[in-house]
């Protein structure tokens, strides 16, 4: 399993989150379990990304709503983009994945499970957040 995939796949578990309202130990393993993840890089790369984002939520919404346009609410952004957002902020702040290769794979990402209007969205999202703390 290349990164992109374990990325794609650690989305989907944050989708997962979004939507069950859960996060804990057994959820991420029952969650590897469930869709046979043997490759051992990714699954250290899922776990490091179920782990941070849940660590640093708090920041990493912050960090969302702070660059939101002003009438926007975090509330108003469905499940899908909000869960490719905590993805790609968790790894431009805390993992120190290089920008344009986060900002790359979350557009792909949005274009691949978002409605039509997510790759910009998210695309404009990142490049405030990367301006900001990059």
């Amino acid at each position: 399993m290349n990164r992109s995939e374990a990325r794609d796949m650690a989305f989907k578990f944050l989708y997962q989150v979004e939507v069950q309202k859960e996060n804990n130990e057994n959820v991420i393993d029952l969650f590897l379990e469930n869709n046979e993840i043997q490759d051992k890089e990714a699954k250290k790369y899922i776990l490091n990304v179920a782990r941070g984002v849940k660590e640093n939520l708090e920041n990493i919404t912050i960090i969302i709503e702070k660059n939101l346009k002003q009438d926007w609410k975090i509330e108003r952004i469905s499940k899908v983009t909000l869960a490719i957002l905590k993805l790609a902020i968790y790894e431009i702040i805390y993992a120190k994945i290089p920008f344009k290769v986060v900002i790359n794979e979350a557009v792909e990402l949005a274009k691949k499970y978002g409605e039509d209007t997510a790759p910009v969205f998210v695309n404009g999202i990142l490049a405030s957040v990367v301006k900001e703390n990059i």
